[in-house]
Formats: C-alpha cells, sequence, structure tokens
C-alpha cells in the first residue's frame, strides 16, 4: 500500500512546474493541512521543495536516499508484489530475505539496505558494502517451478540489471556469464540466488544484488577487475531510479518466465549482452581448468562452450567459473 506522503513526492515529480496546493488536495482526497505537514516532513527528509504564494509547490531537488517513499515514487507504475523494506544498514539483504521468507513474507518482496555490513558474494566471498553510495537488494520470491529451473533466476535478474543500467546511465553494460554485469571490462554489478527447500519443494528463493553505482575508490585487490556506473559514466547516478528501473524489469520479466519456465524469451537480449560470445575462455572445475570457446547460452541458462575440433558442451553454472583466458572476462 503506498502511503499518502509517497503518493504526493509522486505527484511532485511529475510536475514540469509548481502545482497548487488545492489540486493536490482534490486530487489525493486530503486537506491542505495535511499537505502542509506532508511538505515540510519530506523537506526534513532532504527534499528542496520551493513554496511560492497563489503558485503552490514545485520539487527542486531529491536527495539521493533509498526509501520507500524515493523508490516507489520513481515507478512508472506499481510493480512490486510483495512488501519493499529498506534499512539504513543491515547484516545482509539476503539474510534479511531469508528471516523474512521463514517468517511468511509474500512472493516479490524486497529489501533494500544503504549499507551491508555482512554482505555475501558468490562462493562465500565477501561483498564489500559502504554507506551512501551503492545499491544492495534482495528479492524474495516463491515460484512454483520445477527444482533445475532455480538457476535460471539469476540469469532473469542479470537480464533485467542490464535493461535498467542501460537505460539510466546511456551506457551499454555487458552480461558475463552467470551472475555479473560488467562496463568496460570491468565487474559493476554481482548476483548471488539461493534457495530453501521443504522436502522436495520450493520454500523461497532469494536472489540477491549488489550494484556499484556511484563509488569511486577500489581497494588494490580489486581495482583492476572492479569499476562503477559514476567512474564509467561520469556523472552520479540515482539509485532510487536505477533500482526502480531494474524492479520494474525484472517483475514483468519475472511473470513471462513463470509462464513459460525457461529462458526462451530472453536468449536474444541476454546472447547479445553475454561479453564472452566468441572468446576463448577458461572454465574451472575443482581439479582442472580447461580451455573453451563461448558460443552462448541455452534456453536453460547452460553456457554453450565448443573444444578446437568443433565438439560442443553445455555448461552448468552452479558447476564452474568462468574467467577469461587473460583475466576476469
Amino acid at each position: 500500500m503506498i502511503s499518502m506522503k509517497e503518493k504526493i513526492l509522486e505527484f511532485l515529480k511529475q510536475q514540469d512546474g509548481f502545482i497548487s496546493g488545492q489540486r493536490i488536495c482534490d486530487e489525493l482526497g486530503v486537506s491542505r493541512t495535511a499537505v502542509w505537514k506532508y511538505m515540510n516532513s519530506l523537506k526534513k527528509e532532504g527534499y528542496e521543495i520551493e513554496s511560492v504564494t497563489r503558485k503552490g509547490y514545485r520539487l527542486l531537488q531529491s536527495p539521493d536516499l533509498l526509501t520507500t517513499e524515493e523508490i516507489l515514487s520513481s515507478m512508472k507504475e506499481a510493480c512490486i508484489p510483495g512488501e519493499l523494506c529498506c534499512f539504513e544498514s543491515i547484516d545482509s539483504t539476503n539474510e534479511e530475505a531469508k528471516r523474512r521468507g521463514e517468517s511468511g513474507a509474500p512472493d516479490g518482496s524486497v529489501y533494500v539496505a544503504d549499507q551491508q555490513t555482512r554482505g555475501k558474494g558468490r562462493r562465500g566471498k565477501t561483498w564489500i558494502s559502504p554507506s551512501g553510495e551503492d545499491v544492495f537488494f534482495t528479492i524474495l520470491l516463491r515460484p512454483e517451478l520445477p527444482l533445475d529451473c532455480v538457476s535460471m533466476l539469476t540469469l532473469v535478474a542479470a537480464s533485467a540489471v542490464a535493461e535498467g543500467i542501460d537505460k539510466v546511465t546511456g551506457q551499454c553494460c555487458q552480461i558475463k556469464w552467470p551472475n555479473d554485469i560488467v562496463l568496460n571490462k570491468k565487474k559493476v554489478c554481482g548476483i548471488l540466488t539461493e534457495m530453501n527447500m521443504e522436502i522436495d519443494s520450493i520454500a523461497y528463493v532469494v536472489v540477491g544484488i549488489g550494484i556499484n553505482v556511484n563509488r569511486i575508490n577500489f581497494g588494490e585487490e580489486i581495482a583492476d577487475m572492479a569499476t562503477s556506473l559514476k567512474k564509467e559514466s561520469g556523472h552520479n547516478i540515482e539509485r532510487s531510479v536505477l533500482l526502480s528501473e531494474i524492479l520494474t524489469a525484472f517483475f514483468r520479466d519475472y511473470k513471462l518466465f513463470l509462464e513459460k519456465q525457461d529462458l526462451s524469451p530472453f536468449l536474444d537480449y541476454y546472447n547479445k549482452k553475454l561479453v564472452n560470445v566468441d572468446h576463448e575462455v577458461k572454465i574451472i572445475k575443482k581439479d582442472e581448468e580447461i580451455i573453451r570457446t563461448a558460443l552462448g547460452i541455452n534456453e536453460r541458462g547452460e553456457l554453450i562452450v565448443q573444444d578446437a575440433e568443433g565438439r560442443k558442451e553445455h555448461i552448468f553454472s552452479g558447476e564452474v567459473s568462468v574467467r577469461g583466458i587473460y583475466g576476469y572476462v
């Protein structure tokens, strides 16, 4: 349920100039006193709102906040089927989503943090999560799917993230199969999908996404392979707008994925975005490394690779890591 303050903020964002207090009252069914109180509340949160007698109110600037008001007011249409919860700081959005999942939170709930103290990456790695710069969020899902379809959710998410980044930044990002987004061959986003089961069915799935948005400085150990949207685009990115675009794309695609139960609707887009296509890659298994040429993914989300003799093989994402033979991609 969108609050009245969120509705007023959305109303302000839709205007090119001033909007009268009376029009807000008439459109939203609230009193002039209530409008005045909501405007003051928004100003205290950092919104720069101009108030002029006989003209009304005008939004001049929004703070870079990851709040329910800011995220929902940035959406062109309501698309989040579950709850939306935002935190200034939390251990991990994936862990919070799991806690909520155990407590019965609905399908399509989203948990967002301005900072994580114990962010999680793939294969147990730590995801560095500073405050006020990046986007960290997890989507809780309760899909009615065969178990072998769950890993495809990572690729559905990657496609939505790529679409959102391109739309907001004007850049052309790429996907590094199966769970990273790259710009200029450096990582800007990682995706971690985890599942909880009940006997032989899915209890819930959490899809965690971390995006380097406005960060400039990276530690020496990752500086050669990591970047941010700000570093690549040259300007600050509104995090709430980016998140709203990604969530809109994701829930649209998630609905289609549940209908098809494969990646056929997204195959062309994903393969066009795949940074590894027609490049040699190093496939790292537990006890061996092999070099193959990546050809793209199939409708099951498996990476199709080919050896020097032209023999093809399908690689499942849970089995291996993939690197470029000369570096990260």
